[in-house]
């Protein structure tokens, strides 16, 4: 028997822990080991694991289970993290001795609730695989043959017992163990496997009734499994109050209580005669009461009785015929049944446990399967609709006749539209990537470098340069640089980036070249002729021509202010084409602020006067020196403060301040100013004087504060007319600020007034 089972039914062990052995724990992972389990599971249904041929470990299809039940990244593991130490075995001495070895490993079997036994030598190498099922198989043959020799020498001394009752007895005893254990183990199902054993009991034991008790947490029962012969009733689906299985009794069970009873009506039976009362509808003459224990991991006490085994329930018979004594060959069958009883539960719960669990995590995989799929969709049409989107932005930016980029802060090119190849030679996959000092060469990267760090420092720039493009020429371009602000989990953001947009305005240059040209000599025509018109009808206003009538006189004076109107119309036209073309030099140097002012008051206070305005200037709190052209300085104070008389109302005041603002550092880009103000020169000093002119005149609305410093705006058409000016005034004021390095801009109030500010700087001294 022994070279039977003892098997070598492991034929890659050895080849795989050879290779990949426990002490580098890590190569073999459990898929890759359970995937060899399946591969022959009815023959092994464990790993055993050696080291030179030395067993060392034991993983079996149970522990695989388990894991997998457990954990959700079982894949992971590795198969030294399962394994049992020690492996419990059994020697080659062992299987040599004399005894009956079928009984002896079947008490291992059961000893240590395991079904595989691995077989060494005296080296603990690995000689083979003992399965349970194989020596139930095997001990069921073993007690036959040894049944018929003890009946033969029972024969020959004569013992009290017939050999045909001692055969029978040993050989039911043997047969409904080894056949019971067999079908319970080859089930999977619990149900199926307690169904199994009262069908083999109630067949084999020939009693009436053999069910399964099961006890419930509320100190109720029920039986789950039954078979029962004709004409007796059956039990199945009847619930046991508590007081039918009260606590003590299930105290007594859990140690471990065998209860047999010949007759249940005896005196000496034990049994309260209610209870006789209340099996007796059953018919019930005999009892077998056998209990069902499950080992606890921790001991429990009910009462002052310590338990260390749950109660799980009951294997009962039942003799209804007749009474009954019961033997102890059929108490200890009981027993062993139970036992076996038991150890299927724990493995029926478990599979129980494990079908849950895997049909738990196949809905979660199902459920995952289909939340991935519905994303891979949703991908894919985002992919879809962000190609599209792709291809028509690149099909608009190649068609739009400018320099369309992106640039990351490393300055290098990461997106280019075909005018880049049209403008300057470059296809856009031959710039991508390339640094713009790169594409832009030496000499043109110097003069744009200060925009490109003031764009990366976060600020939007916009500056007109001059760009030699693929056909030689110099091109007059206006470029404007936008910064890519991402702001980051912290709160924090960084330019990654910028955005750059060239345009070629030479057209544009060219048509407003054009028209100063003209304008210069329209003016420069114009000026003489009017000139000397202008000197006759002043001279014929004081009437040294002779006298004219009334209605004459009136015509002399709209001429007269008309004429004056044309030259002083004139004259700002040639003063802002000499400022435009560079022909005036201003003059800066270290100048008084109150001088300056003085100047500009006096000169405007007899007009002021004459509309019954008041010109207020508030006190300085500290004598100032600006570096500017005096002269300049007090036009512009004059045309700002001319505007404010003209728009306020007789008896209002004309406010003039002006005091330091001192701006930290050196900067290229515009003074922080108010939300609502227009800022038409974006160079600022770092320290600057500011003036200020404020009305409390009509205002200016809210869309012209973009357009009054330009050629020829003024807040109402008809304004030219009735207040007499010529729509230059502040674009002149605009070009001498911007001359001397300043800013300029307005705010207003519809129907409060306005406020008319700029800057010019400050000198060296008073700036430090």
């Amino acid at each position: 028997m022994l070279s039977h089972d003892v098997s070598n039914e492991v034929p890659f062990w050895n080849a795989v822990m050879d290779r990949d052995p426990l002490t580098a724990s890590g190569r073999l992972m459990v898929a890759k080991a359970l995937a060899r389990i399946s591969v022959h599971p009815s023959k092994s249904g464990c790993i055993l694991l050696l080291n030179r041929q030395r067993l060392v470990g034991i993983a079996t299809l149970h522990d695989f289970m388990t894991l997998i039940a457990q954990e959700n990244n079982w894949q992971q593991k590795r198969l030294a993290d399962i394994v049992t130490r020690p492996v419990i075995t059994v020697s080659l001495a062992d299987l040599k001795a004399d005894r009956h070895i079928g009984d002896y490993l079947l008490e291992r079997f059961a000893a240590h609730q395991i079904r595989q036994l691995p077989v060494v030598n005296e080296r603990n190498h690995l000689l083979g695989l003992i399965h349970e099922n194989r020596v139930l198989r095997l001990n069921h043959s073993y007690v036959k043959k040894k049944a018929h020799s003890k009946a033969h020498s029972a024969v020959i001394n004569g013992d009290s017992l017939t050999p045909d009752d001692e055969l029978r007895r040993q050989h039911q005893r043997s047969q409904l163990l080894a056949e019971i254990t067999l079908k319970i183990r080859q089930s999977l199902q619990l149900k199926t496997i307690l169904q199994t054993t009262v069908d083999e009991v109630q067949r084999l034991l020939d009693t009436d009734r053999v069910l399964i008790y099961q006890v419930l947490p509320d100190g109720t029962g029920k039986p789950i499994s039954e078979a029962v012969v004709p004409p007796y009733p059956k039990i199945l689906g009847y619930s046991f109050p508590e007081e039918v299985f009260p606590e003590e009794y299930q105290i007594l069970y859990a140690k471990g209580r065998i209860q047999a009873i010949a007759d249940v009506h005896a005196p000496d039976a034990g049994i309260a005669e209610c209870l006789v009362e209340f099996i007796e509808q059953w018919g019930i003459q005999a009892k077998l009461i056998v209990p069902i224990l499950q080992p606890l991991k921790t001991e429990l006490s009910i009462g002052n009785a310590p338990i260390r085994n749950h109660l799980w329930g009951l294997l009962i018979a039942h003799q209804c015929r007749s009474t009954r004594q019961w033997s102890e060959f059929e108490l200890e069958l009981m027993q062993q049944l139970a036992d076996q009883i038991s150890i299927a539960l724990s493995h029926g719960q478990m599979l129980e446990f494990l079908e849950e669990r895997v049909r738990l995590r196949t809905l979660e995989l199902t459920q995952a399967n289909q939340k991935l799929n519905k994303e891979i969709h949703e991908r894919k049409q985002t992919e879809v609709a962000l190609r599209r989107s792709e291809e028509q932005l690149r099909l608009i930016t190649n068609n739009l006749p400018v320099l369309i980029a992106y640039v990351d802060h490393k300055q290098r090119y990461r997106f280019n539209n075909q005018a880049y190849e049209f403008w300057l030679g470059r296809s856009p996959a031959d710039i991508h990537n390339k640094s713009m000092k790169a594409i832009m060469g030496t000499a043109h990267y110097k003069t744009i470098k200060p925009y490109i760090e003031s764009t990366l420092a976060g600020n939007q720039v916009t500056y007109e340069s001059e760009l030699t493009l693929n056909d030689g020429r110099s091109h007059s371009v206006t470029v404007s640089y936008i910064p890519h602000v991402e702001s980051s989990r912290n709160g924090s953001s960084k330019v990654s980036g910028f955005f750059a947009l060239t345009t070629d305005i030479s057209d544009r240059k060219a048509i407003e070249r054009m028209k100063d040209e003209f304008i210069a000599v329209v003016s420069h025509e114009l000026r003489t002729p009017l000139t000397s018109i202008h000197g006759s009808l002043k001279l014929m206003a004081t009437g040294r021509l002779g006298q004219l009538s009334a209605e004459g006189q009136q015509m002399l004076e709209v001429a007269d202010e008309n004429t004056d109107r044309l030259v002083r119309l004139v004259n700002n036209v040639l003063d802002l084409q000499r400022i435009e073309s560079g022909e005036v030099t201003m003059d800066a140097h270290a100048c008084d602020v109150s001088t300056v002012i003085e100047k500009a008051t006096d000169a405007m206070l007899a007009i002021a006067q004459q509309h019954a305005i008041e010109i207020t200037l508030q006190p300085l709190s500290e004598p100032l020196c600006i570096w500017a052209d005096p002269d300049y300085i007090v036009q512009t104070l004059t045309n700002l403060i001319n505007n404010a008389i003209k728009f306020s109302a007789p008896g209002n005041v004309i406010e003039l301040s002006v005091c330091p603002h001192r701006n930290p550092g050196p900067s290229t880009t515009p003074l922080p100013l108010p939300a609502d103000t227009t800022v038409i020169s974006c160079f600022a000093q770092s320290a600057m004087a500011l003036f200020c002119v404020q009305d409390q005149g009509q205002g200016i609305p809210a869309d012209k504060l973009n357009s009054i410093f330009e050629r020829f705006q003024q807040v109402d058409s008809s304004d030219s007319r009735k207040k007499g000016g010529t729509g230059l005034g502040l674009t002149i004021c605009r070009k001498i600020i911007e001359q001397h390095g300043g800013n300029i801009w307005a705010e207003s109030q519809k129907g409060v007034g306005s406020r008319f500010y700029f800057t010019v700087p400050l000198c060296p001294d008073e700036a430090t």
